[in-house]
């Protein structure tokens, strides 16, 4: 590709900012596109995924670029789901068999400008914020744009990475050429974020070590603990039908509503009436494409694989995609066009198999989590785990303790559980035939 021009990433989000420090770090010249102001120098958009989930794959990227550590200081360690029950008992489920097994909630925000900073921080690297993509070359390298003031701008770039979310504009244009495949599916449930502030002595008011879970059957509500000692609070409800959003209008129906369905949490939403009515409700929404490049441009994340939020992976399978088109760069003498190749070629099946993944886990959150079997079930699993833990790895564990790819974790989990099953079967069988004898 033409050395003349810097690489161009579309987006300033986790991906794209992360991305940045890789090229950074290798001596690349890089320009970051970004459609909004600095968020740097801004309120945080509250209302809209406030907490992130983040496990091993992106623990693993961070630490490539030198950030793991300031990252993990400022999150808060998750060792397990508090299941809360509509009589307000709680059961405990702990993610694996020690605190290596465990998650860690950060601010999306604070990472996002965490990791601008570290970009802005190599002298190769420039961000260019306000400047909203209207149009792709993505033969030639021509990107067009529409700064702060809607004047047109005109960018050339050797590279362009599409690094600007679900609904991505670099992702558009290449849908435009023949024999691109798209793919988007909406769950029939939204999302509604609410806050349970820090205790009066600035503590936190639940467990803080926990991702709390209100399992309700066709709906739940789930709480991830930040530093400062409150909640953000995420409801994942239908958008229509008698336990949904659409049916709850006045402040009246809401209280009703939480008092019945989750009493145990009322008294720690001083504001839940004005947030419900006042904070915007999200879709929830899985995305699927193919090529992933064409021309000089190539996607990453979200713009590619959008999954909805169950298994707390969009963020770390998006820096899972920067780490893995890196290396691809770096063995293929960076050889653009070589690399995408084989970038998508590691990447496509396993962000599939993730994407069913997440609507998988999405059932058993809302809908299992509360049931003795599954408790039992989870039990026996991190009993194998700790018993054989060279052998028997839940699923689970895998996805997010693990580097293993998506894909094979699935076939392994269901060879594994095939194992089990069978020699339960046996030992069952021998024992019947010793007590028939």
């Amino acid at each position: 590709m033409d050395g003349n021009h810097p690489v161009a990433i579309v987006g300033a989000g986790l991906a794209g900012a992360l991305l940045a420090c890789y090229l950074g770090r290798a001596g690349q010249s890089v320009v970051i596109y970004e459609k909004r102001p600095d968020p740097r120098l801004g309120p945080v958009d509250r209302g809209r995924s406030i907490n992130l989930a983040l496990s091993t794959r992106g623990i693993h990227a961070l630490a490539e670029v030198g950030v793991a550590e300031e990252v993990l200081t400022n999150s808060v360690l998750m060792r397990g789901r508090m299941i809360h029950a509509v009589d307000g008992r709680l059961t405990f489920q702990p993610y694996g068999k020690d605190d290596n097994e465990a998650l860690h909630s950060v601010s999306r925000a604070g990472l996002n400008r965490l990791l601008i900073d570290a970009a802005a921080r190599y002298p190769s690297v420039r961000l260019v914020f306000d400047h909203r993509c209207t149009g792709l070359d993505l033969s030639g390298g021509a990107i067009e744009f529409l700064d702060a003031n809607q004047a047109h701008v005109t960018a050339r770039a050797a590279a362009i990475i599409g690094a600007d979310g679900a609904f991505s504009a670099v992702r558009g244009w290449m849908q435009k050429r023949d024999g691109f495949n798209y793919r988007q599916d909406y769950l029939t449930h939204g999302y509604k974020e609410l806050t349970i502030p820090a205790a009066a002595d600035g503590r936190h008011a639940m467990e803080k070590n926990a991702l709390h879970i209100w399992p309700r059957g066709s709906f739940m509500m789930i709480a991830l603990p930040n530093l400062e000692g409150s909640f953000t609070c995420t409801l994942f409800w239908p958008f229509e039908g008698p336990n949904s959003f659409a049916a709850l209008r006045t402040e009246a129906d809401v209280l009703a509503f939480f008092r019945v369905q989750f009493p145990d949490a009322l008294a720690l939403l001083p504001a839940l009436a004005e947030e419900f009515l006042t904070n915007p409700t999200g879709s929830l929404v899985t995305i699927r494409c193919q090529p992933w490049s064409i021309g000089r441009a190539v996607l990453v994340g979200d713009a590619c694989h959008a999954v909805v939020p169950f298994l707390g992976q969009g963020m770390n399978a998006a820096f899972e995609d920067c780490a893995v088109l890196h290396q691809c760069l770096i063995d293929h003498r960076w050889n653009w066009q070589e690399a995408y190749a084989d970038y998508e070629r590691l990447r496509k099946e396993n962000t599939d198999a993730l994407a069913d993944l997440c609507v998988d886990n999405f059932i058993e959150m809302r809908d299992r989590v509360a049931s003795p079997l599954f408790v039992v079930r989870k039990r026996l699993a991190v009993l194998l785990h700790w018993l054989l833990p060279r052998w028997y790895l839940p699923l689970y564990t895998m996805i997010e303790f693990t580097r293993i790819p998506y894909a094979q974790a699935v076939r392994r989990a269901r060879l594994q559980d095939w194992i089990v099953v069978t020699v339960i079967g046996l030992v069952g069988l021998v024992a019947g035939i010793l007590l028939w004898r």
